[in-house]
């Protein structure tokens, strides 16, 4: 039985301070938001220095990652000409992110929510996401 059905406030906020810590650990500030099962914004912080234009960013790399149950990174693989899903991006009215960053976020093998991080580069973006996501 799942003890977990959907990312509360509480897990949240217990990610994204996983997230900030590992972001100051690398140097880069960073927006952090956590969706729930549904893909609903949760709870999102925009660390002092993190880009601004950064915040929607960080939101819709955890709606991606929660709509379509993948990684950004490995949906990114896919999304390139040729591959079968090359185009996905303009989908969703313009939410679905495809590079590094977002990651579902599991309690007992389901999802139940997403991650999304936003203001550096895709590696370092990822290194936040997964310590997040770790903390859950």
């Amino acid at each position: 039985m799942l003890s977990i059905s959907s990312v509360s406030l509480s897990d949240a906020r217990r990610v994204i301070e996983a997230g900030e810590a590992k972001a100051a650990e690398l140097g880069q500030p960073s927006n952090i938001a956590v969706v729930d099962e549904g893909g609903n914004l949760v709870a999102h912080v925009r660390m002092d220095g993190a880009w601004r234009g950064s915040v929607d960013i960080s939101i819709n790399k955890a709606f991606t990652a929660r709509a379509f149950d993948i990684a950004t990174a490995d949906l990114a693989e896919s999304a390139q000409p040729g591959q079968q899903f090359y185009g996905i991006n303009a989908s969703n009215h313009g939410r679905v992110m495809v590079f590094a960053g977002g990651i579902p976020l599991q309690a007992d093998g389901t999802v139940v929510g997403a991650v999304g991080v936003s203001g550096g580069t895709g590696e370092q973006d990822q290194a936040v996401a997964e310590a997040a996501a770790a903390a859950l």
